[in-house]
């Protein structure tokens, strides 16, 4: 069955051309990075897959559950969807301190100075200004949408 997916069928040969280019670069990717201590990279993608899978889902299940407890336990009125106005800032900053985890913690200030000659002070700061700035937008965003919505409800006649 063809469909077409953003003006290109399947098995166009512009689509066949994108893949094999990406498999191409995926696997020269996989031969850089395994050409030195293969074991090593093998034993840290699995733990991340463990650590993933058996530390960090349930634990951000759990977090996301009691927020959609939280906002639904508010009132009625349809404020559960009012979760992913927490969910998507949530997820945004999580995935900036995973990435950026061991420059906000520190651990890494010394080598990145003296990689940089840079100072490694401040990313804590700018994470948490980050998160800030991510959660006020989408505070701002849930404030916009529900004044155009109560501003397209119609008065009710008494």
């Amino acid at each position: 069955m063809k469909r077409a997916v953003r003006g290109m069928k399947a098995g166009s040969p512009l689509q066949l051309l994108l893949l094999a280019c990406s498999f191409a670069l995926a696997g020269y990717a996989g031969v850089r990075l395994l050409a030195g201590d293969w074991f090593a990279v093998a034993l840290w993608f699995v733990g991340a897959a463990l650590v993933h899978d058996l530390v960090l889902v349930p634990l951000y299940g759990a977090v996301d559950r009691g927020v959609v407890r939280a906002l639904g336990a508010v009132g009625t009125g349809g404020r559960r969807e009012w979760a992913g106005y927490v969910r998507v800032p949530a997820m945004l900053s999580g995935l900036l301190l995973l990435v950026w985890f061991p420059m906000v913690s520190g651990w890494s200030a010394a080598p990145y100075a003296s990689a940089t000659t840079l100072s490694g002070d401040g990313f804590l700061g700018r994470w948490l200004l980050s998160t800030a700035v991510l959660f006020g937008g989408s505070a701002l965003l849930l404030l916009v949408r529900l004044r155009r919505a109560t501003k397209q409800r119609p008065s009710a006649d008494h």
